[in-house]
């Protein structure tokens, strides 16, 4: 079980630093490895960090683009990833 859980987070990392992906998935200023301090509450479902939230906040207006990107939808619309948004006072995104 723990290996797994650091495979999941060695893959999300690998895959939200990727400068390329970072370039041609989402806006200049949604930069997803802003979003770092979130991984272990998205990923585990534990208690999202004030930095965390923090950070949520300034990318509020990216979410949507996130949720619509199938590298990062899947951390950003799961269920836990909801909780961490509910807990962080972020209502989740309608996406049209």
């Amino acid at each position: 079980m723990k290996f797994m859980k650091l495979m999941v987070i060695t893959v999300v990392i690998v895959v939200m630093s990727s400068p390329i992906l970072i370039k041609s998935e989402v806006s200049s200023s949604c930069i997803p490895t802003e979003l770092m301090p979130c991984l272990p509450a998205m990923t585990t479902g534990g208690q999202p960090t004030k930095d965390c939230c923090d950070k949520l906040i300034e990318q509020k207006e990216c979410l949507c683009g996130y949720i619509n990107n199938p590298l990062y939808s899947t951390f950003v619309s799961s269920p836990v990833a909801r909780k961490v948004l509910e807990v962080c006072n972020i209502p989740y995104p309608s996406c049209g």
